[in-house]
C-alpha cells in the first residue's frame, strides 16, 4: 500500500510535468495568487474599470466553482494513515479530496449575500466541534450584507463568516503554500456566527464583531465573543490586527478566552511578496491560572513569469499547556512549495514539508518520532469571474 501510494505520487508528478510541457505555449492567467490574510479588513482600493461580462456572472450574481485534491506521502508511514498536526491535508500515503465548493455571491447594493457550500474533509474539519445540526457542516459561509450609499462605505454582515484572524485562508488557491501553517491550524478559529461591521477611514479600515464564539453556530454558553479588527494599508505594506475575547467553555461564562493576531504583509515588487504573522492566545481556567499558546510564522513567494512560483514558510508554535495540540510541546515546521499554473483555471503545487517537536509526538509506523517529513502533490481547479 505504501509503495503503491509513493508510486502514485511519482506518477502524478510526472503527469503534471508532462502537462506543463504540453501547455508551455498556451496562454496562462497573468494574475498572481492573492496574498494571504484576505479575510482581514483592508483599506478600500481605487475604483477599477468596468469588467467585461462573464459567463459566471448572471443577474448581478457571481458563481464560482472550486475543486481541490492531493496525493501525499509521509516518510514516517504512520500505521494510522494520518499526518499529525495537519488540518486539511491530514491523510497520509494516499490520494484524497480536500474540498469541492460552489460560491454564490452578490455584492451589497445596498443588500447582498454570500454563500459557500460544498463537501470534503475541509468541511468536516472546520465543523468538527460545532453543535449545530449535521446539515450545517456543508456551509463554509452563509451571510447577508447591508451597505447603503448613505453609510459612506460602512458594511454590516450577518450570518456565518470566516474569521478575520490569521495570515492564511481556508481555500488553497488563495494561499502561497498547499498545506496550512501551524498557526492557522492550532492558534486561531476557522469561522464565527453573528454580526460584523467594517468602517473605512482613508487608508485604515476598522471593524467590530459580536459572535457566538469559536467555530460554532449554536453557542455552548450564554455569553458572546467580541472581535475588534483593524488594517492600515500603505502603498506596499498592509498591517492587520485582530483581537477576540469572550467565554468559550460549555455551560459557563467563567474563564475568558483571548486571542491577539497580527500580520504584516509586504508586496515588495510585482514578483516578490512576504509576510510575518504572530499569534498569542490565553484561555482562563475557571479556577486559578490560564492556558497559553503563541507562535510566529514568516513566508515569502516569488513569481517566475506568469506560470511558475516558489514559496517558502518557516514558523514555530508553542503549546506549553497542551491546550491546542493535546500535548505540552514546542513545534517548528518548514515548507517549500513549487507552483505551476497549467492554464487559467487549473493549478498544481508540489510541496515538501517537515515538522519537528521537542516531544516524540509524530507517529512512525507503530512507534513515534520527533519529526514528520512529507511530500505532497496537489491539484486545484477554479472556475469563476476574474476579479
Amino acid at each position: 500500500m505504501r509503495k503503491s501510494c509513493i508510486t502514485t505520487l511519482i506518477a502524478g508528478t510526472l503527469l503534471v510535468t508532462g502537462a506543463a510541457l504540453a501547455q508551455s505555449s498556451a496562454t496562462a492567467d497573468s494574475d498572481q495568487a492573492p496574498a494571504p490574510g484576505a479575510q482581514a479588513p483592508a483599506a478600500p482600493a481605487a475604483p477599477a474599470p468596468p469588467a467585461a461580462k462573464s459567463a459566471f456572472t448572471q443577474g448581478g450574481i457571481d458563481f464560482s466553482f472550486l475543486f481541490d485534491g492531493y496525493v501525499d506521502a509521509n516518510f514516517n508511514h504512520p500505521n494510522s494513515g494520518f499526518n499529525q498536526l495537519r488540518n486539511f491535508d491530514f491523510r497520509a500515503d494516499t490520494v484524497h479530496v480536500n474540498m469541492g465548493k460552489v460560491t454564490i455571491d452578490r455584492a451589497p447594493a445596498p443588500v447582498g449575500f454570500h454563500l459557500d457550500v460544498g463537501f470534503g474533509q475541509t468541511f468536516d474539519v472546520i465543523h468538527s466541534t460545532d453543535r449545530a445540526p449535521q446539515a450545517f457542516k456543508y456551509f463554509e459561509q452563509a451571510y447577508v450584507s447591508f451597505k447603503p450609499k448613505s453609510w459612506h462605505g460602512v458594511e454590516i454582515d450577518a450570518g456565518e463568516f470566516v474569521t478575520s484572524a490569521g495570515a492564511e485562508v481556508i481555500e488553497t488557491n488563495q494561499n502561497w503554500n498547499y498545506s496550512r501553517s501551524l498557526l492557522f491550524s492550532w492558534a486561531i478559529p476557522y469561522y464565527h456566527f453573528g454580526v460584523r461591521a467594517s468602517v473605512p477611514i482613508g487608508k485604515f479600515t476598522g471593524g467590530v464583531q459580536v459572535v457566538q464564539g469559536w467555530n460554532n453556530i449554536y453557542d455552548n454558553n450564554s455569553g458572546k465573543t467580541v472581535g475588534i479588527n483593524g488594517a492600515y494599508a500603505w502603498k506596499k505594506v498592509t498591517w492587520s490586527n485582530n483581537y477576540y475575547v469572550g467565554p468559550e467553555k460549555t455551560k459557563t461564562n467563567d474563564g475568558i478566552r483571548q486571542l491577539y493576531d497580527t500580520t504584516v504583509l509586504v508586496n515588495a515588487t510585482d514578483n516578490l511578496s512576504y509576510y510575518i504573522n504572530f499569534d498569542y492566545g490565553r484561555d482562563k481556567y475557571i479556577g486559578k491560572g490560564a492556558a497559553k499558546w503563541y507562535g510566529l510564522a514568516g513566508a515569502a513567494r516569488y513569481a517566475i513569469g506568469k506560470k511558475f512560483a516558489l514559496a517558502g514558510r518557516l514558523e514555530f508554535f508553542s503549546d506549553p499547556d497542551g491546550f491546542s495540540t493535546g500535548t505540552s510541546q514546542f513545534v517548528k515546521e518548514f515548507t517549500a512549495t513549487g507552483e505551476y499554473k497549467m492554464n487559467s483555471w487549473l493549478m498544481s503545487r508540489l510541496e515538501f514539508r517537515d515538522d519537528w517537536s521537542n516531544q516524540p509526538f509524530f507517529q512512525k509506523r507503530a512507534g513515534s518520532a520527533y519529526n514528520q517529513p512529507t511530500v505532497l502533490l496537489g491539484l486545484v481547479a477554479f472556475l469563476g469571474p476574474k476579479k
